[in-house]
């Protein structure tokens, strides 16, 4: 049998049925409509009526326009516009599986959970926008009349996509639910029934809805059945009916006409009955299958890519989001460790002091450590110092030094009568170029464990302060001692004039909150200086304190901060991303953190 087109161009929706009218008459005289229909379900569809209804603006810029949601269309259709009266209506069926409960059309972007439902809503819109022309009475249900709506099809929706083209999405899921019925396996394989099946598709892909590969097998299919030449015919009529105005019935009629004689059928009759002997029955429906397969198939892939673009989208707004949230809690961190004067910061202790201070006093200063302050001073500004820029010139007049092939070149310039362009006089000009200041950080573990590294540590603490001052006023340095609390060996702009001694606490570690601390105290992580963090441990930390010390050091690692694990006993276990130095003299320490300070400035970049 021949396939039916939705008809979206009639004069008046169809008679309300007697059951429809009994209902009506019956909510009127004040009865209870839960006995028609359950009212929690009416409730939610009359709901996402009003919804869409509102919505309806946005795509056809009318508000005259009511939508209504019921099981099933007058129509028959999966959705139908009414001209006429203005109405627009919805098959619930396609909102399917969801339930009606969860359906909320008044939020931007909900429509992305149906959208087929969605895309035949957008098309009904472009019919309330764009198809405003009539078939006149006399020729309804004629050859030119279905010609004409065929070609309607794809018209309405190429004016649609020019004005909103962020709708195509939409249109191409609703292919399925738009075109399929209309093809069934009992639907024979005639002339008129593939040019149907050319109207509505290969029309489609000229309108910019489908892509060429998801119609290249129709394609052959129609070709073979068409021929080519008829088939070009069909395409010159349909790309000159999405050239018509909106209101140009009379173009629409006419490119309906010479459709109906192309297929050489009588427009002024009723279309051509199906010939069952034109070829393969269910073939057409077979093809049309493929070609929404293939819609269905490029729809998915391009969701499953834009989500992955929008996942990793959210993932870098939510990677910069804990950045800063990071950031903050180091700042704060770092304002309590520095500012605490020497009294311990226990992370996550609303005392902040219940641990006890691993500082024991302090002490002058000696002389092997002032010469060392000073062997590291000069050893930092060698390191830091680079050549000054030399910048070469040329101009036609001095001063500068004279260069007489130029000058040569200008004199025959003259000569010939030419505007002289030659440059003789060049001169070099020396900027010099700014020194990058010096940031480090030693975080010393002061567990049980590392009783042989406080002595060098403190002497190296107070080393480093004492040369970084001696070198440049912006460089600046910092110890702590962690265990379970945090505590300042020497801070961030302070020369120490004396020596601080501590010993090791206990167990339990915090390194985490100790690389916060240096981090935000010293911007271990903002490039334009020589950057270094040094942590002086054995590693022997539970899986979780190390994953959160490991998080830190990798995010300083990717800003450019060397790394540097000291080590004082055999096996430790540095973290991951560290550069791992086993000392067997702790005297050594200053010696190994010297190094790696100069080497850190020496490739920094000012």
């Amino acid at each position: 049998m021949a396939a039916q087109l939705h008809n979206h161009l009639p004069p008046n929706p169809p008679a309300l049925s007697a059951a429809e009218w009994s209902t009506a008459r019956w909510e009127d005289d004040g009865g209870n409509l839960a006995e028609v229909r359950p009212s929690t379900q009416r409730g939610h569809w009359l709901r996402i009526a009003a919804a869409l209804s509102a919505r309806l603006p946005e795509l056809t810029g009318r508000e005259d326009i009511l939508v209504t949601c019921e099981d099933g269309t007058r129509s028959g259709a999966p959705a139908a516009f009414y001209p006429t009266t203005a109405q627009l209506e919805i098959d619930t069926a396609l909102f399917g599986p969801l339930h009606p409960a969860t359906i909320r059309p008044a939020r931007p972007g909900d429509e992305d959970r149906y959208p087929s439902a969605w895309g035949a809503f957008v098309h009904e819109a472009a019919h309330a926008t764009h198809s405003r022309w009539y078939t006149p009475a006399e020729l309804r249900g004629t050859a030119v009349d279905v010609a004409g709506q065929i070609l309607e099809e794809s018209r309405a929706e190429h004016a649609h996509l020019h004005r909103r083209p962020g709708d195509r999405r939409y249109l191409r899921s609703a292919v399925r639910t738009l075109v399929l019925t209309d093809f069934t396996s009992a639907t024979p394989t005639d002339r008129w029934q593939a040019a149907l099946a050319a109207g509505l598709l290969l029309a489609r892909r000229d309108a910019g809805i489908l892509d060429p590969d998801e119609t290249q097998t129709l394609e052959h299919t129609l070709t073979s059945i068409l021929g080519p030449h008829l088939l070009q015919t069909l395409a010159e009529i349909w790309r000159a009916a999405h050239a018509a105005s909106d209101e140009d019935g009379a173009a629409m009629l006419a490119h309906a006409h010479v459709w109906c004689q192309a297929l050489g059928a009588t427009p002024t009759s009723a279309p051509p009955p199906p010939d069952p002997t034109g070829g393969r029955v269910g073939e057409l429906a077979e093809a049309v299958g493929k070609v929404v397969a293939q819609v269905q198939a490029n729809e998915t892939a391009q969701a499953e890519a834009e989500a992955k673009v929008a996942a990793a989208r959210t993932a870098r707004v939510q990677a910069k989001a804990n950045h800063a949230a990071q950031a903050r809690q180091a700042a704060k961190i770092a304002e309590k460790v520095f500012a605490s004067h020497g009294r311990p910061f226990t992370p996550g202790d609303p005392g902040k002091g219940r641990e006890r201070s691993p500082v024991t006093g302090t002490r002058a200063p000696e002389a092997g450590e002032k010469a060392a302050a000073g062997r590291l001073a000069r050893v930092l500004r060698a390191a830091s110092y680079r050549e000054r820029i030399a910048t070469v010139t040329a101009s036609a007049a001095p001063p500068g030094r004279l260069n007489m092939r130029q000058a040569l070149a200008r004199d025959a310039q003259r000569a010939a009568g030419a505007t002289p362009t030659a440059t003789p006089w060049t001169r070099t000009l020396h900027r010099p170029t700014p020194t990058p200041p010096l940031r480090v950080g030693i975080a010393v573990d002061v567990s049980g464990s590392m009783h042989r590294a406080t002595a060098p540590i403190a002497s190296a603490a107070w080393i480093l302060a004492k040369a970084t001052a001696l070198t440049d006023p912006d460089s600046r340095t910092a110890t702590v001692a962690y265990h379970r609390s945090i505590t300042a060996i020497t801070a961030p702009g302070r020369i120490p004039a004396r020596v601080t001694q501590f010993k090791t606490k206990g167990g339990g570690h915090c390194l985490a909150e100790a690389i916060d601390a240096l981090t935000a105290g010293l911007d271990l992580d903002r490039p334009g200086a020589g950057r270094l963090l040094v942590i002086a441990s054995d590693g022997y930390y539970n899986p979780n304190e190390t994953a959160r010390a490991a998080t830190r050091i990798t995010a300083l690692r990717k800003t450019g901060c060397a790394v540097l694990w000291l080590a004082f006993a055999p096996d430790p276990r540095p973290l991951p991303g560290t550069t791992l130095l086993e000392l067997t003299d702790p005297a050594q320490a200053i010696t190994a953190i010297a190094q790696a300070a100069a080497t850190a400035l020496a490739i920094t970049r000012p």
